[in-house]
C-alpha cells in the first residue's frame, strides 16, 4: 500500500479501486500506526457523526461493517480469512462495556511509509556510502505529501508530522553524506529542494551557498567540458584557461612550420614568445640541440617536400616537409606531437590556412591514436599566433579543432580520454566560445534540455 503521496492500494502489484468512504476508512486505520481504532472513533473521524444516541442507529452501525467488509475483500481478494488477519476485529473494554475496534496489521513490505521509516532509520546509523544509497532509495519512494486525502484533519496530523520530519531529516542527511563523500554535485539538487520548500531556513540556505561555491571552485580554470556525443565514446573535450606547459599529466601538441625551425636568436626565424621557444625552455631546459636531434630523428622517415637554396633562404632551415607532417617526441613517459600546420616563407613569415590546419589536425590525431599512450592531450589554440590562419577568428579556430577531434573519435574509438584545449588568459577575452557550444548542442540527439 502506498501513502507517500495519493493513497493507492495494490494487490499483486495491481491497483485496487475503492469507494471514497472506504479509502477514508483505510487512511484512518493507517494513521493509527498499528493501534486499534474503536468504532465510535471511526464514526467521528470517517463519517463525521457525533456520539449522540440519535446518530448511533443500526443503519450507521451497518455502514461501518459494510466498509470494513469491502476493505477486507480488497486487501485479500478471494480469501476471507486472510482479510480478517490483515484488518482485525477486537473488543475493547470501556466504561459503557465492550466496544468493537479495528486494527490494520501490515508488514514492512506492505506499507511504503513503514519501509520508508525503516530504511531512513537504518541509513542514519550507516557509513556514508551506504547511507547515501539508502537515503536516495528512501526519498525516491516519496511521491507527495503522505495521506494527502486527510491532510489537516486532527487524527492524521501526528502521523503526517512524523513522516514529514523524517523526510526532511533524510534530505538533510543525504546532503551531508554526499558532501562527505566528495560529491557536492549530487548533494546540490537535494539542498536546492530543501531551500525551495523552506525559503526562510537560514541554515539550509547557508549549506546551499557552500555547495555552490565548492562546485564553482571545482571548475578552477575550466571554461567548458563536454562528453563527445558518440556511441561507445568516453572522451571529454575540455577548454581551460592557462599555460600549455603547466599540463603535466598530458601529451602536448606544439605547432611548427614546414621547416621545423627552433632558432630564436634575435627573433629572426622563430620568436622567443612562440610556443616552440617555450617548448625548448620549459620542457628541454633550454637545450635546443636536444630537441633538434629528436625532431631530425623523427623526420628521417618523412620524404621532404623540397629544399631551398642558401641564396633564396639565407636564414633558418632549408629542407621543407609536407604540411601535416607530425613528429612524435618522447619526453619522460609522455609525448610531444610536433605538427607542421604552416609554411615558413623565404621572407621568414609563417602562413597558414584553414585547409592547412585541417590537414595537420587529421594527421595529428592519426599519430595520437598510435603513439598517444591513451593519455589526455593538451593543445594550444594553434593558428592564432604569428602563423595565424587569417580567415578564421579564435572562436572558429576552437570549433575547427573540436570538430576535427570529434571526427577522429569516429575513426579511432580509443583515441584519448580527454582533449584539453588550453587558451591563454590574454586570448580569452577575444575568443567567442559560442561556436563550439553550438557544435555540441547540434550533435546531441533529441530535444535540447537546459543545463
Amino acid at each position: 500500500m502506498k501513502i507517500l503521496g495519493p493513497v493507492q492500494l495494490e494487490v499483486d502489484g495491481l491497483p485496487v479501486r475503492l469507494t471514497p468512504l472506504t479509502v477514508r476508512l483505510l487512511v484512518r486505520l493507517v494513521a493509527a500506526e498499528g493501534e486499534a481504532v474503536p468504532v465510535r472513533q471511526l464514526r467521528r473521524d470517517v463519517w463525521g457523526l457525533s456520539d449522540e444516541p440519535r446518530h448511533l442507529d443500526q443503519r450507521n452501525r451497518n455502514e461501518v461493517q459494510k466498509r470494513v467488509l469491502e476493505l477486507r475483500r480488497a486487501l485479500a481478494p478471494g480469501q476471507d480469512s486472510a482479510g480478517t488477519n490483515i484488518l482485525r476485529t477486537e473488543q475493547q473494554a470501556t466504561v459503557q462495556g465492550p466496544e468493537t475496534a479495528y486494527r490494520l496489521v501490515l508488514g514492512l513490505e506492505e506499507l511504503d511509509s513503514a519501509r520508508f521509516t525503516a530504511i531512513v532509520s537504518g541509513a542514519l546509523l550507516a557509513p556514508p556510502a551506504t547511507a547515501a544509497h539508502r537515503l536516495a532509495e528512501a526519498l525516491s519512494m516519496v511521491r507527495g505529501r503522505p495521506l494527502a486525502e486527510v491532510n489537516g484533519e486532527g487524527f492524521a496530523m501526528p502521523f503526517i508530522r512524523r513522516l514529514t520530519v523524517l523526510q526532511e531529516t533524510a534530505r538533510r542527511e543525504l546532503v551531508r553524506v554526499q558532501t562527505d563523500l566528495g560529491r557536492p554535485e549530487l548533494a546540490l539538487p537535494v539542498a536546492e529542494l530543501i531551500v525551495r520548500e523552506r525559503p526562510d531556513d537560514a541554515e539550509a540556505a547557508r549549506v546551499l551557498d557552500t555547495l555552490r561555491a565548492e562546485l564553482r571552485a571545482r571548475h578552477g580554470s575550466e571554461l567548458l567540458r563536454h562528453r563527445v556525443p558518440l556511441p561507445g565514446q568516453r572522451a571529454d573535450v575540455v577548454l581551460v584557461r592557462g599555460d600549455l606547459f603547466d599540463q603535466a599529466d598530458c601529451n602536448l601538441v606544439v605547432g611548427f612550420t614546414d621547416t621545423f625551425d627552433t632558432e630564436t636568436a634575435e627573433d629572426l626565424v622563430i620568436s622567443r614568445e612562440s610556443v616552440q621557444s617555450q617548448l625548448v625552455d620549459r620542457v628541454f631546459a633550454g637545450r635546443r640541440r636536444l630537441l633538434d636531434d629528436k625532431l631530425r630523428a623523427g623526420l628521417r622517415k618523412v620524404k621532404a617536400a623540397g629544399t631551398e637554396s642558401v641564396r633564396s633562404k639565407p636564414l633558418g632551415r632549408r629542407v621543407r616537409y609536407p604540411v601535416g607532417t607530425t613528429v612524435v617526441v618522447p619526453i619522460d613517459g609522455r609525448r610531444v606531437f610536433a605538427t607542421a600546420y604552416s609554411q615558413l616563407g623565404n621572407d621568414l613569415v609563417a602562413r597558414s590556412s584553414d585547409r592547412d590546419l585541417q590537414l595537420s589536425l587529421e594527421n595529428l590525431w592519426a599519430s595520437v591514436a598510435v603513439h598517444g599512450l591513451f593519455k589526455p592531450v593538451a593543445i594550444p589554440l594553434i593558428g592564432s599566433g604569428l602563423a595565424r590562419v587569417t580567415d578564421l577568428d579564435r572562436g572558429q579556430l576552437v570549433a575547427l579543432i573540436v570538430d576535427s577531434f570529434i571526427d577522429a573519435c569516429r575513426r579511432y574509438p580509443a583515441l584519448t580520454p580527454e582533449l584539453r584545449l588550453v587558451i591563454r588568459p590574454q586570448e580569452l577575452a577575444r575568443t567567442d566560445l559560442t561556436p563550439v557550444e553550438q557544435r555540441f548542442q547540434d550533435l546531441v540527439p533529441g530535444p535540447r534540455a537546459a543545463d
